[in-house]
């Protein structure tokens, strides 16, 4: 697997002797002094351009990368409708397990890049000193941030709503149905305030990672445990202790935030949990 440094000499050196190529940054996790390095890490690149279609024309270009073993082109897929705009991205996995995720973008939109950045930029090539302040990444976007009391009204209202539409799914023995609604919706909310009770105990000046990765770092291992038997989905009866795990998980967390934060406790919690005890019950 070729190392780090030498991905990072030829995908920089690549832009250098490429006079279509004005400005080079690095984007991700691998701009971000918090996440700890691994092989894993994709190469997040992006190639600042004067000349899109040259590039999108012909990709005899990309060979020089090294032997591909799976490409994906986001902004030229049917069943996908792009997402970027003007820009064109290039996913690929390499024979040597490296994966870049290499974006083209034309030159006149460099403002808008930063702009609507989130933080995790590195600038790795400026030909032309287009960037006059220095860029410093940080993942402060992504830090744990303190709920207003109505933040932590909505994320109730929507676990304890959305919980119902679980208990119908189960109800109606659409397992699928339940399961998307508890994976997607129900325990995100969970997650969510999880962290929020983590940011008052530790401050709210860190991030928890994408898909709140590195929660179990902060859990007691209690709680830990009892968050991953809620993924246990396997039929009906693993279902209702799911979601009826899930309640207490959220009931305790969400009891602790309002009493930290000095936030009312909403009422949702006693008529849902009567709700779904009165159907689960029925069906027994």
């Amino acid at each position: 697997m070729r190392s780090e440094q030498d991905m990072m000499d030829m995908l920089v050196g690549f832009a250098q002797n490429d006079s279509r190529i004005r400005l080079v940054t690095l984007e991700g996790s691998r701009t971000n002094p918090s996440i700890a390095p691994d092989r894993f890490q994709d190469f997040d690149i992006s190639y600042f351009v004067t000349d899109m279609e040259s590039f999108k024309e012909n990709e005899e270009w990309l060979h020089i990368f090294g032997t591909r073993r799976m490409m994906q082109k986001p902004e030229d897929m049917e069943l996908f409708p792009p997402e970027l705009g003007n820009w064109f991205s290039y996913i690929i996995l390499f024979e040597d397990g490296n994966k870049v995720d290499l974006t083209l973008i034309p030159i006149e939109e460099v403002d808008d890049y930063f702009a609507n950045s989130d933080g995790l930029v590195e600038v790795l090539l400026d030909k032309d000193t287009l960037i006059r302040n220095e860029v410093v990444a940080s993942d402060r976007a992504y830090w744990i941030k303190k709920p207003t009391e109505r933040e932590f009204d909505d994320c109730c209202n929507e676990f304890w709503n959305t919980s119902t539409y679980v208990v119908k799914g189960l109800a109606r023995k659409e397992i699928l149905f339940a399961i998307d609604h508890l994976n997607e919706v129900v325990r995100p909310n969970l997650l969510r305030m999880m962290a929020w009770q983590i940011g008052f105990e530790q401050g709210y000046t860190f991030s928890v990672g994408k898909n709140y990765k590195f929660i179990d770092r902060y859990l007691p291992d209690e709680d830990w445990e009892t968050l991953l038997s809620t993924f246990s989905e396997s039929g009906y009866p693993q279902m209702w202790r799911a979601l009826y795990t899930c309640y207490e998980l959220f009931r305790k967390y969400s009891k602790t935030v309002a009493t930290s934060h000095g936030y009312r406790y909403p009422d949702y919690d006693e008529a849902i949990t009567a709700y779904t005890e009165s159907i689960s019950q029925s069906l027994t």
